[in-house]
């Protein structure tokens, strides 16, 4: 059982169009299967598992989170790639790049808690001035009238 669960019962805005694109997936993996170079036999004396190409090594993968693969299709929330959570890790990166390490876990803890603050609020379109004027005023979200 996967995390997502039964991926045909899922509610979707999308109408019939996940199923086609369900299809769709599935009779890529049909061609692409067709495709895959051999597995080489094992060669006597060797032991593990046989290598696979990368190739093969992707189509397995592909094939077997499908439902994940295709979530973004089902449910509309779910982005198509995961370019923002790696956009939000980027600057924790380059700052430990360049500085090499906090000098203690309380100052690492507050530049994560700060940087936070201000990745939310420029993905909730606050301009980052904006956003730390209204942390020092109390008012660390707006509302927006939702």
């Amino acid at each position: 059982m996967s995390l997502i669960g039964d991926y045909d019962n899922l509610p979707t805005p999308f109408g019939e169009e996940p199923k086609n694109l369900q299809k769709r997936y599935r009779n890529i993996l049909t061609r692409g299967a067709k495709q895959l170079p051999p597995i080489p036999l094992r060669q006597n004396g060797k032991r593990g598992r046989v290598a696979k190409s990368d190739a093969h090594n992707l189509w397995e993968r592909l094939k077997k989170h499908e439902m994940a693969v295709l979530l973004f299709a089902r449910l509309s929330h779910v982005p198509f790639t995961n370019n923002r959570a790696e956009r939000d890790l980027r600057m924790s990166k380059v700052k430990q790049k360049v500085s090499g390490c906090f000098r203690t876990r309380k100052y690492a803890e507050a530049y994560c808690r700060i940087s936070s603050y201000l990745q939310t609020m420029a993905n909730q379109g606050y301009n980052p001035l904006v956003a730390i004027q209204m942390a020092f005023s109390g008012q660390l979200y707006a509302d927006r009238g939702e």
